[in-house]
């Protein structure tokens, strides 16, 4: 009887074992060494160099300077003439550009720029460019990636939106003026994720600018509390598209 007794704790002791075996096994097989799972952790976050895709457009080419692509095409009416013009982003591109980071990615530093084109019933016809008023989207962000650029028509204005995902946007707003395309209005939104931290507006026009501040510090989403001031600005002098030499700088003088 007392053999009887113990075989059946004498399995249970086994299957108990061969069962913490396979969890073993199981837990060794899905184990990263540390090694790896940094690896895999650079390669989730590293910037991919975007190959600029090349718009096979014969309409646009003539205005695309030689060592350029185009990265994108944007449609609207700039000119209040109800015809469709065409803001085009455009990278450099030279090897020279093509660099090897702090990081050991190689990323592509070419510079971008922008070229307006207004709609004519023969075709298009220049109305600005500048070649290199943007920085390569591969740019060392800090303590983030470099922001995300994109065009938009809106309200027969340029709008250039910079994006810094949960972080906050900036945006310039440009307007034709006759000649050239003139700065009239920047906003822009210093976020929490989804909580809105500060936003600032400015109107070149009316050389106003409102700073709007959350003061609600436990907010969560649409539970901001915001605090209103108006300033009267006096802009040094009229910034033209055409003649910005980078958005970078002028991103630090506006945003403060």
């Amino acid at each position: 009887m007392r053999t009887i007794f113990f075989i059946p704790l004498f399995l249970l002791f086994l299957l108990g074992c061969e069962k913490k075996a396979v969890q073993q096994q199981e837990v060794t097989q899905t184990q990263i060494p540390e090694t790896a799972a940094s690896t895999e952790l650079i390669e989730e976050v590293e910037p991919k160099i975007i190959i600029p895709t090349i718009i096979r457009n014969d309409t646009l080419a003539p205005f695309i300077p030689i060592g350029y692509n185009i990265n994108e095409v944007t449609y609207g009416d700039l000119n209040k003439d109800e015809l469709t013009d065409c803001i085009i982003t455009i990278k450099k591109v030279d090897a020279a550009n093509v660099i090897v980071n702090d990081y050991n990615w190689t990323v592509d530093r070419n510079r971008r720029g922008i070229i307006v084109l207004f709609k004519q019933a023969e075709g298009y016809t220049l109305a600005s460019k500048n070649y290199d008023c943007f920085s390569s989207e591969n740019e060392d962000g800090g303590v983030y990636f470099a922001p995300e650029l994109w065009m938009e028509s809106k309200n027969n204005n340029i709008r250039i939106h910079f994006s810094h995902g949960r972080y906050g946007y900036w945006t310039y707003t440009f307007r034709f003026n006759g000649f050239d395309f003139e700065l009239i209005g920047y906003d822009a939104s210093d976020n929490r994720g989804p909580v809105v931290n500060r936003e600032v507006s400015i109107n070149f026009l009316s050389k106003k600018k409102l700073v709007r501040v959350n003061i609600n510090q436990q907010a969560e989403s649409g539970e901001e509390v915001f605090e209103e001031k108006w300033e009267e600005i006096q802009p040094a002098e009229t910034i033209l598209l055409s003649e910005v030499v980078d958005f970078d700088v002028i991103d630090a003088d506006q945003r403060e």
